[in-house]
């Protein structure tokens, strides 16, 4: 493989890379079980208010 060959290929590499990291993401961002069960029990609680008295 010449140079000129070489050079060209880290370029593009470097390019589709670089163009990956700026198109959007598919997947969601990934939440812990933690923070799942945190944010269930927050939303339970907005939903259904139970009435202290």
């Amino acid at each position: 493989m010449n140079r000129r060959k070489k050079i060209n290929q880290l370029l593009k590499a470097h390019a589709k890379k670089a163009s990956a990291k700026l198109a959007p993401r598919s997947k969601p961002k990934y939440i812990c079980k933690a923070d799942r069960l945190k944010m269930a029990e927050q939303a339970a609680l907005e939903a259904d208010p139970a009435p202290q008295a």
